[in-house]
């Protein structure tokens, strides 16, 4: 029982319990600084995490993972939550709402750091909670029509799914005599098949709506484009890296049972299908992202499919940095809601301009940027685990992916219908934007890391 390596999800904790007791007893002019606390809270948090990184065990009796895994997790989902943060300032500011919003989302990147180092489905039941629910308030904090219509869809669904969730773990831990991933190991390849595949399945479609993959993500786009800026971002991002890690660790327990290969491709042969040919035709920024967000969940699965967790550590992180980069530059100028409002960005505004240019190439797989490399590595693992067809599915959808990108790279590219007065970029998210634009470009040195 090494409490001591729970560090940085205390940290975490504790410091969004601090915004929240912050956000009770501080006037509402002195609470804008409960974001750069959590800001360094979460920095903390991912220091602790570099420092106790370790080789791969297991502790409380095999319940919670440890590992090259769990470390690059804590990385990936605590700096990109401060990222989220960051960028979202100025759309905070001022809000009534506002130290709500930072714990909310502190709580959620806890839930995405617990349910990626499970190792037990009682503590990914608890993890799914911890990630899903705070998503549910930041979907619908702004109290607008389209917000509340997006966070009750997004409440069903995640409710739907984690009745699902207790379901299969419940099958499952009947099936294989416990619920640590030791006890399943062993105990599944002995119990009846049809016990596994439904219990299976009731986890893993949990895990794919965390994802926002096929076919639990139907309240993703609608989330992206209802909720605010730095939620949009943030949902699209932190749950989703986890829920895949989960999933990988769940697959490769369940594998010597039940081969959930073919079901794990199909979900992202047709994820990364429909997320790119639904994206072509958005004409609001956030809901495009929003589709391609369903579409990056189906690469991201091709190292699922291969189970390899190298690959998708790879992906995940030089994704978290490309989509927050876009997120960025979109909150960096929050006017230009629409890709025909785009239209002059590149003569107003270069540099950010250059920044989106850079973040939409990365997503498609770019090279040199974080995600071609990404992309090579779960086209890799995937070809390897004899799913060739589905390589060549992502290489089409990776190529198509290029058309809604140009699109919106080109309306900004093009000069103003009219002359109008510049609107002035905000400064903390176009800094952001930015900074991330410079880890996307250099994230090649980053990778040997992941290793």
């Amino acid at each position: 029982m090494d409490y001591g390596r729970l560090a940085p999800e205390v940290v975490v904790l504790a410091g969004a319990l601090a915004v929240l007791l912050g956000g009770s007893f501080l006037p509402r002019r002195r609470q804008r600084l409960l974001g750069p606390f959590a800001v360094g809270t979460l920095a903390t948090s991912a220091a602790v995490a570099v420092l106790q990184a370790g080789p791969a065990t297991t502790i409380f009796d095999g319940t919670w993972a440890l590992g090259p895994v769990t470390t690059a997790i804590r990385l990936v989902a605590v700096l990109g939550c401060a990222a989220v943060l960051l960028l979202g300032a100025a759309e905070r500011a001022g809000s009534p709402r506002e130290s709500e919003t930072v714990a909310l989302m502190m709580l959620s990147t806890l839930g995405a750091t617990v349910l990626a180092a499970a190792d037990d489905l009682l503590v990914v039941v608890t993890g799914y909670l911890l990630a899903s629910v705070p998503l549910y308030g930041l979907i619908g904090i702004g109290r607008s029509a389209l917000a509340a219509e997006a966070a009750v869809k997004t409440y069903l669904q995640g409710a739907l799914f984690g009745v699902l969730l207790l379901g299969g773990t419940a099958v499952l831990a009947g099936a294989g005599a416990g619920t640590d991933y030791a006890a399943l190991a062993s105990g599944l390849p002995d119990a009846a098949p049809a016990l596994v595949a439904i219990g299976a399945v009731g986890v893993a479609l949990a895990l794919l709506f965390e994802a926002g993959a096929v076919p639990a993500h139907f309240w993703v786009p609608d989330a992206a484009q209802a909720a605010s800026r730095q939620a949009a971002a943030f949902l699209t991002v932190v749950p989703k890296v986890a829920a895949l890690v989960a999933l990988l660790r769940f697959v490769q327990v369940v594998q010597p049972a039940l081969d959930l290969a073919l079901v794990v491709a199909i979900a992202a042969a047709v994820s990364m299908l429909l997320g790119v040919l639904a994206a072509f035709w958005q004409e609001d920024v956030r809901r495009l992202l929003g589709w391609s967000t369903v579409g990056q969940a189906g690469f991201l699965l091709l190292a699922v499919v291969g189970t390899d967790a190298r690959a998708l550590l790879v992906y995940a992180a030089g994704y978290a940095a490309a989509n927050l980069a876009v997120f960025a530059v979109v909150a960096a100028l929050p006017g230009r809601t629409t890709v025909e409002g785009w239209r002059g960005a590149g003569r107003a505004h270069p540099f950010l301009t250059g920044a989106l240019l850079v973040g939409l190439l990365a997503l498609v797989g770019t090279p040199p940027t974080s995600v071609f490399l990404g992309k090579v590595e779960v086209f890799r693992a995937a070809w390897a685990a004899g799913q060739g067809w589905l390589v060549v599915v992502a290489a089409v959808a990776t190529v198509a992916s290029l058309f809604y990108s140009l699109r919106w790279i080109a309306s900004a590219l093009r000069p103003a219908p009219r002359r109008v007065a510049p609107e002035r970029a905000e400064p903390v998210a176009a800094a952001t934007a930015l900074v991330l634009t410079v880890v996307v470009l250099g994230f090649a040195a980053l990778v040997p890391l992941l290793a």
